[in-house]
């Protein structure tokens, strides 16, 4: 091994708090680089977060086109470019890069393009994209390496080529028949929009409901308004075994409960969960412990079990959401500077980019009761805010949780039009640590989505005594 250069803070992997934090190290006049495999600025803006939610609005303008006639506006059939789909979501991504590679520039920090790997503790070697190696030696080490998507184990479903979202995102045509294996986050989303490009589409979940850590009446509206659209949804559905070829034809052999099926279709889109990106970097090396489920082992101020190296996003376990990821550069940037700030009690918001999204903050109804947490209940139909009847966007509802003998607001949930925007008012209520009385009684615009949460926390049940 050559001689390692020396470098104050050394960030591996260029994901959204690791560049944040790359940049702050740097401008705050600390000598920085950041080892980057493939993506700058990391999954969300090249093959997840950006990408996908720009395909899926171009699906959303294809389905209100389509319902033009009801709005007023005639048309005939209209034909998806989807070359022309794939263009506006790759402009965008290039975008994105620019401007983070206007921020290196701005701010100092060294990207390096290539493959790392540790070959002793906080010391990086760097097999370059261009050719040749580096080693690199960091007096603090930030990890932040990501996760990928899992292949189940099923016979044959490797050797069919299956697409993960980064082949799904970069179709130029809309498969005649998509399978969806997996009924998370990114399947649903994924399945409504290639069937609203004119995919038949059919998903195959192995639990028991969709969207599986979501309350059950959730997932039943969340079933609903897919099926509703023409998507085929099969639960408790356990892959066996698949044969051809995704692209082509594919075969999947599934065990449900009433029996064997055969589900054919022309391509398979794997969406099942993901992977830490943590094998075969050498982190037993660097003295860094992982879980039994392969993430890095972290306290709740994000440092891993070996000195001045610190673990951030996906890979440290975060919930795998972009902002989650940012707040982690947040939390360590601040103990670098004498703070005390930690991971614990994060209120974070999840929210799913369906047509109409599902969104959530704080506590489900399923997850307070295994909690032993007495809650009062308040559900408002959508259909119940004057804003849909403006827009005719009525399905779902508005669910939320509030302590049983005080007023303290347990937990959101939203499916619906504008979802992910009406749980932030929520959420900052609870940060706050208002009374749900408070939002009850607030004067809010009329007419929006927002409007909503009077009518629905006015139906909070009265205190158990």
């Amino acid at each position: 091994m050559s001689q390692p250069e020396r470098i104050e803070a050394l960030v591996l992997g260029s994901g959204n708090g690791g560049m944040y934090l790359a940049w702050h190290m740097a401008r705050s006049g600390h000598p920085t680089a950041v080892v980057e495999r493939r993506w700058i600025g990391g999954s969300c803006p090249n093959i997840n977060c950006l990408p996908s939610k720009n395909e899926i609005w171009s699906a959303k303008v294809a389905a209100l086109v389509h319902r033009g006639p009801s709005f007023g506006a005639k048309t005939d059939s209209v034909p998806i470019d989807m070359a022309t789909v794939r263009q506006r979501k790759r402009d965008m991504v290039k975008g994105e890069i620019g401007a983070v590679l206007q921020q290196y520039e701005s701010s100092g920090a060294e990207l390096i393009m290539g493959e790392g790997r540790f070959v002793a503790p906080k010391t990086i070697e760097v097999r370059l994209n261009g050719g040749g190696t580096r080693v690199l030696a960091g007096d603090q080490v930030f990890i932040n390496i990501g996760t990928y998507a899992t292949v189940p184990r099923v016979p044959g479903l490797v050797a069919a080529g299956p697409l993960t979202n980064i082949e799904a995102l970069e179709l130029d045509y809309a498969p005649e028949h998509l399978i969806v294996l997996g009924g998370g986050y990114v399947g649903l989303e994924l399945a409504q929009a290639y069937r609203r490009f004119g995919s038949r589409v059919t998903i195959i979940e192995y639990g028991s409901q969709l969207a599986g850590r979501e309350d059950p009446d959730v997932a039943d509206e969340v079933r609903r308004i897919l099926s509703e659209e023409g998507i085929d949804i099969l639960v408790s559905a356990e892959a066996r075994r698949v044969e051809g070829r995704s692209g082509k034809n594919v075969r999947l052999f599934v065990r449900t409960s009433s029996g064997e099926q055969t589900v054919e279709g022309s391509d398979i889109l794997v969406a099942a969960g993901r992977t830490p990106n943590t094998a075969r970097i050498g982190l037993d090396v660097a003295g860094v412990d992982l879980d039994n489920r392969g993430y890095i082992r972290v306290n709740d101020r994000l440092e891993t079990s070996a000195p001045d190296v610190w673990a951030i996003g996906e890979c440290a376990g975060s919930p795998q959401f972009t902002h989650v990821s940012f707040d982690d550069f947040r939390i360590i940037r601040d103990n670098l500077a004498g703070g005390n700030r930690t991971t614990r009690g994060r209120l974070i918001p999840f929210c799913m980019f369906t047509d109409p999204g599902l969104a959530r903050v704080g506590l489900s109804e399923c997850e307070a009761q295994r909690q032993g947490i007495e809650a009062r209940i308040a559900r408002l139909p959508t259909s119940a805010v004057l804003r849909t009847h403006t827009t005719d966007e009525r399905q779902g509802f508005m669910k939320a949780l509030v302590a049983a003998r005080d007023d303290k607001i347990l937990g959101f949930t939203m499916i619906g039009a504008e979802a992910g925007e009406v749980v932030s008012t929520v959420q900052m209520a609870m940060l706050a640590g208002l009374p749900y009385t408070a939002v009850r009684d607030a004067v809010l615009t009329h007419p929006t989505m927002a409007e909503g949460l009077g009518p629905l926390f006015s139906s909070v049940p009265p205190r158990i005594a």
